[in-house]
This record gives C-alpha cells, sequence and structure tokens, in this order.
C-alpha cells in the first residue's frame, strides 16, 4: 500500500492503518530495534510502542516521508530502552557506533542552535558526499549495522568500510566546525 494511503487512514483513525504499517514496515523496524536491543522481547515491545506512538502523533503530524518517520520513532524508542536497560552497565553491542560518532558531534549543545539545526547540517552533509560513503555511514550510525554486515552488503572489505567510516567522520567534524558548531 502507498505510505500516503496508510497516512490518509491514520488521519480517518482506520485502525487498518495500524495493519497497513506493519505489513509494511514490521521487518524493517524488527531490524532496527533488533540492531539496537539484544533480547527479541524488547524488539517486539519497541516496535509495538512506535506502532502506538504514531498512531497517537498523525495527526496532527503530517510525515512527507512516513518510512524516515516510524524509523526515526523506532530508533529512538529503542535506544532509550537500551539506556534504560543497560543503566550502570554497557551494553558494547550498540555502544560502539554510537561512541564513534560522539567525537565528531559537539561535545555541549549550544543554546542557540537547535537539534533540528544539527540534523539539517548533518543531512547536507551526507548529501555531499559520494553515494557509497553515504550509505555506508547510514548503515552504520542510523542503522546500527555491524561493520561486516555492511562490508558483506555492498561487497567491501572489512577494512575498507572502516576506513570509509573514519574518514567520513572526520570530514563530518570538519563540516560542522565550518558551520560554527563548538568542540571545546
Amino acid at each position: 500500500m502507498d505510505p500516503s494511503a496508510i497516512i490518509a487512514l491514520f488521519r480517518k483513525r482506520d485502525e487498518r492503518a495500524i495493519v497497513m504499517l506493519k505489513q509494511q514496515y514490521d521487518r524493517l523496524c524488527r531490524k532496527i530495534a533488533g540492531n539496537i536491543l539484544p533480547q527479541r522481547e524488547d524488539v517486539e515491545e519497541c516496535v509495538n510502542s512506535a506502532y502506538y506512538e504514531i498512531w497517537n502523533q498523525i495527526p496532527p503530524a503530517n510525515p512527507s516521508d512516513l518510512q524516515t518517520y516510524l524509523c526515526r520513532i523506532v530508533r529512538n524508542i529503542a535506544v532509550n530502552r537500551l539506556k534504560y536497560n543497560t543503566a550502570q552497565k554497557r551494553n558494547p553491542a550498540f555502544t560502539v557506533p554510537l561512541e564513534e560518532i560522539a567525537d565528531c558531534l559537539p561535545a555541549e549543545p549550544d543554546a542557540n542552535i537547535s537539534d533540528d539545526a544539527l540534523a539539517d547540517a548533518i543531512s547536507r552533509f551526507l548529501h555531499s558526499q559520494k553515494e557509497q560513503h553515504r550509505k555506508v555511514f547510514v548503515r552504520r550510525y542510523w542503522y546500527g549495522d555491524p561493520v561486516a554486515e555492511i562490508a558483506a552488503l555492498y561487497g567491501m572489505n572489512e577494512k575498507t568500510v572502516a576506513t570509509s567510516l573514519f574518514r567520513t567522520r572526520k570530514k563530518l567534524k570538519a563540516f560542522l566546525q565550518k558551520e560554527g558548531y563548538d568542540y571545546d
């Protein structure tokens, strides 16, 4: 079913919207949550919570890209669940990508700059990169895919993927500094 038709069902408060959403995006949602959360039960709960949240958000929200909107919700819920589950302990399965990217992002958010502005800057940066580098970066830091899986997906050597990620992070940091983000 077309994403705009699913959104129309949400706007009508038709419960078939959840069924259609699940049919079309359930596998992707489980993949995203599964890359962050190690336990199947947590993944299930996270995905169901995302469906509930999207039901409550549309309307009034009117996402232009339903898949991206849903993936962001799933990812945020999964990261929050991971933080809750690992308070006082570290889960190396997903903290590694977060630690890798942490050096590229400003340590202290500037009160004058919103999270949306930072997200927009990162998006502009990624669109300026070669498609292969952009895809590798997004697979690692958005979807949380392991380096080995990314290498297999794109027919690359793991060291090549790691090098690409390193260079892209370095370019991202330089880009953000040029955009006025402070790293002190």
